[in-house]
């Protein structure tokens, strides 16, 4: 760590790291919010249930170009204030969201909310060494992480039960106030970070140019693409012999199995960990049609699920930082467009087959792109770390 001294990193280090988190959660909720929402959003709205999967579709692909964008757009302006601005862009999305009873209006208002969290997703991705002592970079990081496994636990579960009893609009407008609360305690809990270049066009072309880069991006967007092919319409799959009430309490069994598995895979070299995890997503979305067919066996294939896919994110972060060590804000940029990406491709190529051969069958989707990636990580043997 370079840029900021011993007592400043006293002083901020965990603090730092814990508001990072809980920023992450928040951007990771409203940006899934429609999991949990999607019926009821669906019928407010007068539109079919993969129409509305198209809300998550929106949020991914603004991210996915935002991130890559925004590092060069931003140049040398302090990641500190470039957090809180994205913080309250998210707010102002949510809030629009929350309001409006047209489908346009709500697509524009989840596009500009892929602006900020694609922004956030990068800067806090970037910056999670940098507020912390180096020995204790790890464990921050799977901290800051953290927050997309709570936002599982609770964020998404959360929306579910206020949708369900006091409309999915309430959900969105939470976020919301959640979001101005961040925005002023990153102004507080942060240092200054400026960053320690400016990224240029060139350094995100050459990070694209590393073999490793490139077979991590390739992993990205076969696992993630097909866990939200499938996730997208989790509730959907569910309600054909879970009652609704009961959603809510599925979805927080599968995010507390998904915060497990952030911090076990924490520990776990990215190749190894990334093998268990596509061989678990394919094997549980694969059983999904059968022994998922009973309220009792979608429960338990659900933590399994939600403990394979819950080290994604810290895995394929730890693979880009290995093959790209000396460029973490352009192989994050990088990283974050593609995950984002497939997030949109995810949800939408899931929308278009449950619209056209029905809502249990986008469960196949990820059993083939997982174990597509399975292929890709046992074909390549030079990553070791």
């Amino acid at each position: 760590m370079t840029t900021i001294c011993a007592d400043t990193t006293r002083t901020y280090g965990w603090a730092a790291s814990v508001t990072m988190a809980a920023t992450v959660f928040t951007v990771v909720t409203a940006e899934m919010l429609p999991v949990g929402l999607l019926t009821p959003m669906s019928d407010s709205l007068h539109v079919t249930e993969g129409a509305a999967g198209l809300a998550l579709t929106a949020t991914g692909v603004t991210s996915a170009v935002a991130a890559p964008v925004l590092p060069l757009l931003l140049g040398k302006v302090d990641r500190r204030a470039v957090l809180g601005g994205l913080m309250v862009l998210l707010a102002a999305s949510a809030f629009a969201a929350a309001v409006t009873s047209a489908f346009v209006v709500l697509m524009v208002a989840r596009v500009v909310m892929g602006v900020s969290i694609g922004g956030v997703w990068l800067f806090t991705v970037s910056l999670a060494r940098r507020v912390v002592p180096e020995h204790a970079a790890g464990p921050a990081t799977s901290l800051i992480f953290s927050g997309i496994g709570v936002a599982s636990v609770l964020g998404i579960p959360a929306g579910a039960y206020v949708g369900e009893l006091a409309g999915w609009r309430w959900a969105f407008a939470g976020v919301g106030v959640l979001a101005l609360i961040l925005a002023v305690a990153l102004s507080i809990r942060l240092p200054s970070l400026p960053p320690e270049r400016a990224v240029r066009l060139s350094d995100v072309r050459e990070v694209i140019e590393l073999r490793q880069v490139r077979v991590g991006l390739v992993l990205v967007a076969l696992i993630v693409t097909g866990h939200f092919a499938a996730y997208t319409y989790v509730r959907p799959l569910l309600e054909t012999h879970v009652a609704p009430a009961l959603i809510g309490a599925f979805l927080l069994a599968y995010g507390v199995a998904g915060v497990l598995g952030n911090f076990l895979t924490g520990a776990v070299r990215p190749r190894r960990a990334l093998i268990v995890i596509a061989t678990g997503i394919a094997l549980t979305t694969l059983a999904m049609p059968t022994i998922g067919s009973s309220a009792a066996g979608s429960l338990v294939l659900l933590v399994i699920w939600g403990l394979a896919y819950g080290g994604t994110t810290v895995s394929t972060q730890a693979w880009a930082h290995a093959a790209a060590p000396s460029a973490p804000e352009s192989s994050s940029a990088v990283l974050v467009g593609v995950y984002n990406g497939s997030i949109a491709l995810g949800a939408f190529t899931g929308g278009q087959v449950a619209d056209h051969f029905g809502t249990a069958t986008v469960t196949w989707l990820p059993a083939v792109l997982a174990t597509a990636a399975l292929v890709v990580l046992l074909a390549n043997r030079r990553q070791r770390g």
